[in-house]
């Protein structure tokens, strides 16, 4: 089975956070919530899930470059984007189809879109 790397994509200019979604409203982000959960429990319940996890805004983010032989630490992100990852779940799935059913899922708990891409493999020895 091929590991897909499912996205969530933000908007780089809001930036939202756990914190900033306490600004939504409470039943519509209640209701997100639980569609997550759900989708988490039938991901887990199928054997697909394999880990998932939120990520803190580029603003929060430090580069790392020794390419000069030098260590560098940069305040910043690698890049500047539009959009960024703001979470993922990497699954296992049979295919690239079902990778998209489940991104399809996805999509629907948050109401947003999902990036599915898989995972490289490593080549035969």
């Amino acid at each position: 089975m091929t590991q897909y790397f499912l996205t969530v994509p933000h908007d780089s200019a809001t930036e939202p956070t756990m914190a900033s979604m306490q600004e939504f409203d409470p039943a519509e982000l209640a209701a997100v919530l639980a569609a997550v959960d759900e989708f988490n429990t039938a991901l887990k319940e199928s054997g697909a899930f394999l880990f998932a996890g939120g990520l803190n805004p580029p603003s929060t983010a430090k580069t790392v470059d020794v390419s000069s032989g030098e260590t560098r630490v940069l305040d910043e992100p690698f890049v500047e984007a539009p959009a960024y990852v703001g979470g993922f779940w990497v699954i296992e799935a049979a295919d690239e189809a079902a990778a998209v059913d489940w991104a399809t899922k996805a999509s629907a708990a948050l109401q947003g879109r999902i990036e599915v891409r898989a995972l490289q493999e490593a080549p035969p020895a």
